[in-house]
């Protein structure tokens, strides 16, 4: 038989649980909310004007779609211990004069770039622009027969054997997480430039760690991991077969680099 102590007891540790369920189950809703707001403010990205950019050689293609998935790259480019504002400025200007001038392309070649400093700066005009207002895209020239479906962001430094550092690897989750908050993407629509085109492009290292970016992703957008919505082989061949490669190098030669950071940074920078 039980006595009324044991049903007193009994109350007041039920009591108890169900008042820490309550409010565990509470905290969920807001730690995911937290998350999304924080996914929508984003991180400071530059814009073209704010790193000293060239105008475009002609008028940038703004489309009316919106993209359907992320792509990774690596410059390739020395793993520098430089992680300053001016470094990222100067490489942001050497890769639209490579892209420009060796390439023939009518601007940058990517969205955006994550220097090792984790600075981000917009890659192409009106990147940003848009990612603002997340309904439309501009047409780039990152990857072969993806150029009118996804964003392009470029990582500073080589990651064939090397992990990019810390904060830059975060400040692309903080990145992806924006863009994927913006334009309605889940984390599982990340991928590396290789799934794509024949290159090693991101680097074996950082191709490695694209797990664990979607899932860093996914915990900053406050919703669970899921599967591919598309094939990206199938969005290749019917995307991508009639497109020929560009005969010229992906990278820009350091060299170019090098004279462009001793340069004169634009002002403010």
């Amino acid at each position: 038989m039980t006595s009324p102590a044991q049903h007193t007891r009994r109350a007041v540790v039920t009591g108890a649980f169900a008042l820490a369920a309550g409010s565990a189950l509470s905290l969920v809703p807001a730690g995911r909310a937290h998350a999304a707001a924080a996914a929508a403010a984003g991180p400071e990205i530059v814009s073209c004007a704010g790193w000293g950019a060239r105008a475009a050689s002609e008028a940038v293609v703004v489309l009316a779609n919106r993209p359907e998935r992320i792509i990774v790259h690596h410059t390739a480019t020395l793993n520098v211990t430089d992680y300053s504002q001016q470094r990222a400025y100067a490489l942001a200007r050497a890769i639209q004069t490579y892209h420009m001038d060796a390439q023939g392309w009518i601007d940058t070649g990517q969205h955006f770039t994550v220097s090792r400093g984790a600075f981000v700066t917009e890659g192409r005009h009106n990147s940003l622009a848009e990612l603002r207002t997340g309904k439309r895209q501009v047409r780039a020239a990152h990857c072969v027969g993806q150029n009118t479906v996804s964003i392009g962001i470029e990582n500073e430094g080589t990651y064939m054997t090397e992990e990019p550092p810390a904060a830059q690897f975060a400040a692309l989750a903080d990145l992806c997480a924006h863009i994927c908050t913006q334009y309605g993407l889940p984390a599982s629509e990340i991928y590396g430039h290789r799934d794509f085109n024949s290159t090693s492009c991101p680097g074996d290292r950082l191709y490695a760690l694209l797990p664990t970016l979607r899932k860093q992703v996914a915990i900053r957008l406050g919703t669970p991991l899921t599967d591919p919505q598309t094939d990206p082989i199938q969005d290749l061949i019917h995307e991508a077969t009639t497109h020929a490669l560009s005969p010229f190098p992906e990278y820009l030669p350091e060299r170019l680099l090098r004279q462009v950071v001793s340069s004169k940074s634009p002002a403010g920078g």
